[in-house]
């Protein structure tokens, strides 16, 4: 278990959280379509109750993901995290406002109506998946941050990372490509969300009404990750040499990576059948309501192979568009040996975490939901 081990083992993980917050964000698109599906308060109250019993476990992964980040990756937590502030806060706030409308939209003493707690709901399905999408974009396209860790040595300013411009990471909002993603990950939302309404909600309208929304959504989706997929295999990339450490423009380093680790072609090829798969197979049949299983674990599949791609085979997946020796890798940027061993052997508990979850999912969608459970049962 060598310390190279140790950070490719690291990455990986990351990158499986990664890939299963976006899956999750079936609750944020499912937000976002809630007055477009949802005709009557009836239907939007069953809506919200749907993702209601899920939204913990995304909020969870999201922060889950971040503290992975902060342990195993410290270099990139202070670099974006810190240096580009505005882009995650704005992702946070948009998760803080899907929290309090969960818990206050039908308390007592609600003086701003139901329906502004419902556009809460909305704000976060369209801002959440959005940034996000555009925020892991920057793995493949860089940002804007400097990083000089001589400065660690300073005893007036031991800063090591710093923002080259004052718009402390939205400037990543001005690159087409990281909004491409951002739109393909919100429409990707979106399908997912709609599936789960079909699996988790009994009621023949809302069924008929997501079945023609995931055609809707499935169209753009599929464009804007077919383009930025092919852009990207085929653009220029940031290596890292072995010898020196040193950070090198490399034609169609993405793609090259794909070939070098065949089996992630492979994975990503088993992930888009299976997102397609589920998409079609929910359009052409009437009664088929399991489409979200198929296409969630296609999703995980073909998100977790991106990350790897940008990780993995000698490459920076932080890019600098400033300083391009700022470039972060898994090499340069991980915690020390020490702290990824110990954590590798708390990390044997995780199975155990996602079976406990599986438990109280299976739980949960025993039964699907029905008008009349929400009238008569705690609801929100």
């Amino acid at each position: 278990m060598t310390y190279d081990f140790l950070q490719h083992y690291w990455w990986f993980l990351v990158s499986l959280l990664g890939a299963l917050l976006v899956f999750l964000l079936f609750v944020q698109g499912g937000n976002s379509l809630l007055f477009t599906l949802g005709r009557t308060a009836e239907e939007r109250r069953l809506m919200i109750n749907s993702t209601g019993r899920k939204w913990e476990i995304t909020f969870t992964t999201l922060v889950t993901f971040g503290g992975a980040f902060f342990a195993s990756f410290p270099l990139f937590y202070s670099t974006s995290f810190g240096g580009a502030y505005w882009l995650w806060m704005l992702i946070l706030f948009s998760f803080v406002l899907q929290a309090v409308s969960y818990e206050f939209q039908n308390k007592l003493g609600n003086i701003l109506g139901t329906k502004t707690f419902q556009w809460f709901l909305v704000i976060n399905g369209i801002v959440g998946p959005l940034l996000l999408g555009g925020a892991v974009a920057t793995f493949f396209n860089g940002s804007n941050f400097i990083v000089e860790k001589q400065n660690l040595t300073d005893g007036m300013q031991p800063v090591i990372s710093s923002w080259a411009n004052a718009s402390h990471g939205l400037d990543a909002l001005l690159d087409p490509w990281n909004l491409i993603l951002g739109l393909a990950v919100f429409f990707l939302a979106r399908v997912l969300g709609s599936l789960y309404f079909m699996n988790n909600i009994k009621d023949d309208v809302l069924e008929s009404r997501c079945s023609m929304k995931v055609i809707g959504d499935a169209v753009p989706f599929l464009i804007l990750f077919v383009a930025f997929l092919v852009r990207t295999l085929l653009k220029d990339g940031y290596a890292v040499d072995e010898a020196t450490g040193a950070i090198v423009i490399e034609p169609m380093k993405y793609l090259h990576n794909i070939f070098d680790m065949w089996y992630l072609l492979i994975i990503l090829l088993i992930g888009v059948s299976l997102v397609l798969y589920g998409i079609i197979r929910t359009v052409r049949s009437q009664t088929y309501i399991k489409g979200i299983w198929p296409a969630g674990i296609g999703t995980v599949l073909t998100v977790l192979v991106l990350f790897l791609l940008a990780g993995w085979n000698n490459t920076a997946y932080y890019p600098s568009n400033v300083d391009l020796q700022s470039s972060l890798s898994i090499q340069n940027s991980s915690s020390s040996e020490f702290t990824l061993r110990t954590m590798f052997y708390v990390s044997l508990l995780i199975p155990f975490v996602l079976a406990y979850i599986a438990y109280v999912w299976r739980s949960l969608d025993r039964k699907q939901i029905t008008k009349k459970e929400i009238a008569e049962e705690e609801a929100y």
